[in-house]
C-alpha cells in the first residue's frame, strides 16, 4: 500500500489495499499476468509468489511469508486450489480485507478436498491425473489443453501445460479447520464452462460463503482467458474494502 503525506505532513494510507495472487495445482505465478498487468496500470501493488504445492501447510506457510511483507490491509485472491490455500488461514489473518476467489475451492470445516471431488464424478480436466514415484499429480497434455484451459489458445496452452507443477496428492486429505470466509468479506467468479471443478460446485461454494458473484463464460482458468473479467472483480473487492477502512477510520477520528 503505498503513502501520501496530509497537509499537516503526516503520514496516512492511500487508499489502495495490496493485492496478493495464488495460483492453483497445475501452474505458477505466471498464469496471473494478464491480470497483474491490469492492476499494476490502475495503480495497485501486486504479489503473486510461487507456492511449493508440496503440502497445504507448506502453501499457507508461503503465503503468511508473503502476506508479512505487505505494509498494509490486502486483497488475497486465489484461482483453484489456491482458494483452499486461502481459506486455510482461519480467523488468524491481521491483514487480509478481502478474498476472492476465481473458479476456486471453498471449503467448509470439516471437508476436504478428495472427499468433495469424490462426491460425483471424474471432472475431464482430472479423468488422467496421474501421480509419480514422490507422491505428485499431474495433468496429461491432452486433458490440460482440451479441457483444463479449453478456452485458451491451443499454442498458449501447450505452454502452460510445460510449466505446470504438481501437486502433493496429500493435499487431498488434508481437512480444513475453520475458514477464513467465516470472517472476511468474499467475492467469487464463476467459471460457467469449467472442466476441472463443477460450476454447480462453485455456485455453492458462493452461495454459502455469502459472496459477491460474477459468473462469465469461462474455462477452469478465467484468469488467462478473461484476464479483464478477473482484474475487474478484484479491484470492485478492492474499492468495497477500501470504502470499509475510509469509514472506519472516519468513524475513529470522530470519536476521539
Amino acid at each position: 500500500m503505498a503513502k501520501r503525506h496530509d497537509h499537516e505532513g503526516i503520514p496516512e494510507m492511500n487508499a489502495r489495499p495490496n493485492i496478493v495472487l495464488i495460483h492453483g495445482a497445475w501452474a505458477d505465478g505466471s498464469c496471473w499476468s494478464g491480470v497483474i498487468q491490469r492492476l499494476q496500470a490502475d495503480g495497485y501493488h501486486v504479489t503473486a509468489p510461487q507456492f511449493p504445492l508440496t503440502a497445504l501447510a507448506d502453501d499457507v506457510a508461503r503465503l503468511r511469508q508473503v502476506l508479512d511483507l505487505q505494509d498494509g490491509p490486502a486483497i488475497v485472491a486465489g484461482h483453484s486450489y489456491g482458494g483452499q490455500v486461502m481459506t486455510a488461514l482461519g480467523a488468524d489473518a491481521p491483514n487480509v480485507a478481502g478474498l476472492v476467489y476465481i473458479a476456486a475451492f471453498g471449503l467448509d470445516q470439516g471437508e476436504s478436498l478428495g472427499g468433495l471431488l469424490s462426491q460425483g464424478p471424474v471432472t475431464p480436466a482430472l479423468a488422467h491425473l496421474f501421480t509419480d514415484k514422490q507422491g505428485f499429480g499431474w495433468l496429461s497434455e491432452d486433458d490440460f489443453v482440451n479441457h483444463f484451459a479449453a478456452d485458451v489458445d491451443p499454442v498458449r496452452a501447450r505452454v502452460m501445460y510445460a510449466v505446470q507443477q504438481p501437486l502433493a496428492t496429500s493435499a487431498f486429505g488434508d481437512v480444513m479447520g475453520v475458514p477464513a470466509w467465516k470472517t472476511l468479506p468474499s467475492w467469487y467468479l464463476v467459471a460457467a464452462d469449467d472442466e476441472a471443478i463443477p460450476p454447480a460446485a462453485e455456485r455453492q461454494f458462493a452461495a454459502r460463503m455469502g459472496a459477491t458473484t460474477i459468473e462469465i463464460p469461462s474455462s477452469h482458468v478465467p484468469m488467462v482467458s478473461n484476464p479483464g473479467d478477473v482484474a475487474h472483480l478484484i479491484e470492485t473487492a478492492a474499492e468495497a474494502v477500501l470504502e470499509r477502512l475510509t469509514h472506519s477510520r472516519h468513524d475513529k477520528s470522530v470519536n476521539l
